[in-house]
């Protein structure tokens, strides 16, 4: 097995970023440091990902946790700043990943596994899985600022555009995107001169946030499990843009 396929398989990342753990020097195989992407393992090899023993994990686990604001989404951080994975270690036995990000200062729905063949799909660009937001400002929303996000706005030459996004008040909207560049929101709200007050994701595909509390975490069901392998694979649109 390679190396970062058995990385992923035991729960450490993805695939994608297994290969990034093991470029900077952070995996050990029967005691030596290896950085070859394509370094092959067996299950008899001792190895170590920051100085600790792994193993392939026979379970796996696909897990929601309603992210509260001040915890950033990272295995560790160098900072000291509080981890969203720590929240599911008392629940957890399994070393649990995050797929994808919300940043800092954002809250709610993401999901958590250590199947990496799953967590590679659903971050996976071409899946299109669309993830929904709503956003409180402490200033009134212009108006344009809807049609201008649907239609793509460029910022520092990079281009954003929203799938879906809906005034629900003047301080208030619902975003759906189905990229998520790295802060795109936010930028977009800066770029309109709109602080945010509160970013909450709310959706991943056909999983919702619901009344899980804030901290709290659960299983995804099979049903919610085998939808989003569905939308990856057939890249459908979960909302509609119904005019009310």
């Amino acid at each position: 097995m390679r190396l970062q396929v058995y990385l992923a398989h035991a729960g450490v990342a993805s695939r994608r970023a297994s290969e990034e753990v093991i470029a900077s020097g952070r995996v050990k195989v029967n005691g030596v440091i290896v950085t070859e992407m394509g370094a092959k393992v067996t299950a008899s090899d001792i190895i170590e990902v920051d100085g600790k023993k792994i193993s392939l994990e026979e379970e796996k686990r696909y897990v929601v946790l309603n992210k509260p604001q001040g915890y950033v989404c990272s295995a560790n951080d160098e900072k000291g700043r509080q981890v969203a994975a720590d929240l599911l270690k008392e629940k957890y036995s399994e070393r649990l990943y995050n797929v994808g990000r919300l940043d800092m200062f954002s809250r709610g729905i993401i999901i958590f596994t250590n199947d990496g063949d799953f967590a590679a799909k659903l971050s996976h660009p071409s899946s299109e899985i669309e993830k929904e937001y709503v956003i409180v400002s402490t200033q009134d929303i212009p108006d344009e600022l809807p049609e201008n996000f649907m239609n793509g706005v460029r910022i520092d030459n990079v281009f954003y555009r929203a799938r879906f996004v809906q005034k629900i008040n003047d301080r208030k909207c619902r975003i759906v995107l189905i990229e998520g560049k790295n802060r795109e929101i936010r930028k977009v709200f800066e770029y309109f001169n709109i602080p945010i007050k509160s970013l909450t994701r709310v959706r991943i595909g056909n999983v919702n946030l619901d009344q899980l509390p804030p901290g709290e975490s659960r299983d995804l069901s099979p049903d919610e499990l085998k939808g989003l392998l569905s939308l990856c694979r057939d890249h459908k649109s979960s909302y509609r843009r119904e005019k009310k």
